[in-house]
């Protein structure tokens, strides 16, 4: 009964708006108070953006840097606000994050021009994982307000013989557009999609690892732009163009009349053949 009900509640947070997504989750932690723990480590929200303020870089909040109320980033290795007995990575993957880092942040530039990203790392039982977190919010200068954001969690199991390693991926992407200009209408599209994926890679040295994540990222979010492109947004704008026409009445009308002149003349011209 209760994983019953834990289904039933995701599957109504997947259906909000995930700019609201905060907002109802409280709402629905105050309904059902003894499933708080369930929901608030099975629910995606929105990425937080803070300021690491020993080097004046961004990093993303999440739940997979956090430590209490402290935030871990990835540049420094440090908590905001300060938290002494705070979990950090060993050092094997302290370096993978790092290296991690660098390279997802260089794709973000080239894939999205601008935005922040963050990498985090840590232990499994008998292997590690990694979240890969990209944030990029619209530009209001252009009437287009909204948010991009990537979670990307990665299970990594390395073979025996150390020469290759299992990936399990699972990402998601929450985004919401928001588009209102003077004299017309507002466009207010949100959605989220999740996607898994699992592939075996070599491996020649921990570098590898980031090597044969960021190829996995890459691909799936490549998917991933391509469904919200074709389905969603194409699937929008094929409803709102049946609703609404983005040409007057009097040019319909016209272009009505030039396709009937033009069928005419074909036909007189047809006419005229035959009798020749």
């Amino acid at each position: 009964m209760t994983q019953n009900r834990l289904d039933f509640a995701l599957d109504l947070m997947r259906r909000l708006p995930p700019q609201k997504c905060e907002g109802f989750l409280g709402c629905l932690i105050e309904l059902v108070p003894d499933m708080c723990g369930e929901l608030l480590s099975n629910v995606d929200q929105p990425l937080k953006v803070a300021t690491d303020s020993t080097c004046g870089k961004q990093f993303l909040l999440s739940d997979y840097n956090r430590d209490g109320d402290s935030y871990r980033s990835p540049w420094s290795n440090q908590y905001f606000p300060a938290f002494e007995d705070g979990s950090v990575p060993i050092d094997r993957l302290r370096k993978i994050e790092i290296d991690a880092n660098h390279a997802i942040e260089q794709y973000k530039d080239m894939y999205f021009d601008s935005g922040v990203s963050s990498v985090y790392a840590w232990d499994l039982e008998h292997s590690f994982a990694c979240a890969i977190l990209i944030k990029k919010d619209g530009d209001a200068k252009k009437m287009a307000n909204g948010s991009w954001d990537s979670i990307h969690i990665i299970e990594v199991q390395e073979k025996s013989s150390g020469r290759s390693a299992h990936y399990k991926l699972t990402s998601t992407i929450m985004l919401w557009l928001l588009t209102e200009s003077s004299g017309r209408p507002k466009i207010d599209l949100s959605g989220s999609l999740t996607r898994q994926s699992e592939s075996d890679a070599p491996l020649i040295d921990s570098y590898s690892h980031v090597i044969n994540m960021g190829k996995m990222i890459e691909e799936m979010e490549n998917k991933m732009r391509g469904s919200l492109n074709t389905i969603y947004f194409g699937k929008t704008y094929d409803i709102i163009s049946c609703l609404r026409s983005m040409e007057t009445k009097q040019e319909r009308d016209e272009q009505a009349q030039l396709q009937q002149e033009l069928a005419r003349a074909i036909h007189c011209r047809q006419d005229s053949f035959k009798k020749e």
